[in-house]
């Protein structure tokens, strides 16, 4: 019995990149298999950046950074002070541990009363 094959198909002989559209395409294709087959590749192609939500100005100078600190260690310590008056037994126990901040306040004044004396 003789079977009836077709020919093959005709094919365009023309390149997947000679539209953009296709190119794209083909780009996005390629961008989509790294992802999941090589993350390695994927890793060294994007640098970590770190994230800016909180972040220092990195030109301050110390003595502002110094002060900013203090301010913000002496609030904490009113704060934790203040909150103690109204507890008793083990909470009021841990704040005042916490109230230590201030010991960090102290610490942070020395350090500013040393770059720039009164």
């Amino acid at each position: 019995m003789f079977k009836i094959t077709p020919n093959p198909p005709e094919t365009d002989d023309v390149s997947p990149h000679e539209t953009p559209d296709s190119k794209k395409l083909n780009e996005a294709a390629d961008r989509a298999l790294d992802y999941y087959l090589n993350p390695a590749a994927r890793l060294k192609a994007t640098p970590r950046t770190p994230g800016t939500m909180f972040i220092v100005n990195p030109e301050l100078d110390t003595e502002t950074l110094l002060a900013h600190a203090c301010e913000s260690l002496a609030s904490a310590n009113v704060m934790t002070m203040d909150l103690a008056d109204h507890m008793e037994g083990p909470s009021r126990n841990s704040l005042l541990g916490i109230a230590q901040i201030m010991l960090g306040e102290l610490a942070v004044n020395r350090a500013l009363d040393n770059i720039d004396p009164q």
